[in-house]
């Protein structure tokens, strides 16, 4: 067996298309989406990430504002770039980009982004009403997961889902989601403290691995057929690795592989929320 590949840069593609059309919608009625990134510091991947961001913005018609801080920005200086980014009536929405300067309390700083601008899903009364079932920006990595499944119809309702690492960014936030009755999945959420990984994983009809350790997931704890995402990414001498073993992609039914899987769809589900936010003007 050699797995289906969730490409995530061709759903990432049909997705902006579509969002170009409903842009060219909004301005038809004078509005314009602009979302912004705020960025502090010298870190080459997240220069790398937020021009990828505004990169996407120009193909699908999004206005782009960016807010690029040096490292040594306190934290009063960073609340008042939030500040000016809540009251600007261009930015229909921004994210902060993560991680922040050390020095920085980055909780802090997302709790002061307006709830209504806030592109990633990350503010805590937006998590909150995700835990509630009410209507609110979603987080972009863990919809994106979904969005990639559904694009290639693998069965959500009913299904085993094994999500490895309990970050707020995906394995939080994903059960959440996973569970809702529109998915209507079952979730097992492993971490640090799962005893018997390896079981949890077998049993899966759908893993996420987003733990960030190399090679975590290999074929011998994949069931033939399931589907598996690769979320973790890792730095090392030889570059950027995943979490799932190579090896994985001869015993899967499907395979988001990193990259290529999950983070294209990340970036689209983020112009998404920018979307929605501007379509509810």
């Amino acid at each position: 067996m050699t797995a289906t590949i969730l490409d995530g840069k061709a759903t990432r593609n049909a997705i902006f298309s579509d969002l170009s059309v409903r842009v060219r919608a909004l301005a038809d009625r004078g509005v314009v989406p602009g979302l912004g990134t705020v960025l502090v510091g010298d870190d080459p991947g997240s220069h790398s990430y937020v021009r990828g961001k505004h990169n996407a913005c120009a193909k699908v018609g999004i206005t782009s504002i960016r807010r690029d801080l040096p490292a040594d920005t306190t934290q009063e200086q960073l609340h008042e770039v939030i500040d000016e980014l809540n009251a600007d009536p261009a930015c229909t929405g921004y994210l902060i980009q993560l991680p922040l300067p050390g020095h920085l309390d980055a909780g802090a700083a997302l709790a002061r982004v307006d709830p209504a601008k806030d592109s990633d899903g990350l503010h805590p009364m937006n998590l909150g009403k995700l835990v509630l079932g009410e209507r609110g920006p979603l987080p972009c990595t863990p919809l994106g997961i979904i969005e990639l499944l559904k694009r290639y119809d693998v069965p959500l309702a009913g299904a085993n889902v094994t999500v490895v690492g309990r970050g707020v960014t995906v394995g939080r936030p994903l059960g959440l989601l996973l569970t809702r009755r529109s998915e209507n999945a079952t979730v097992t959420l492993c971490h640090t403290g799962t005893k018997d990984l390896a079981a949890e994983v077998c049993r899966a009809d759908i893993v996420v691995a987003a733990a960030g350790n190399p090679a975590l997931i290999t074929p011998d704890m994949v069931k033939p057929g399931a589907a598996v995402l690769d979320v973790g990414i890792t730095r090392t001498d030889e570059g950027l690795v995943g979490d799932v073993h190579p090896g994985v992609r001869d015993v899967a039914g499907w395979l988001a592989p990193m990259p290529g899987g999950v983070g294209p769809m990340t970036i689209a589900m983020l112009l998404t929320n920018t979307v929605l936010a501007a379509e509810r003007t």
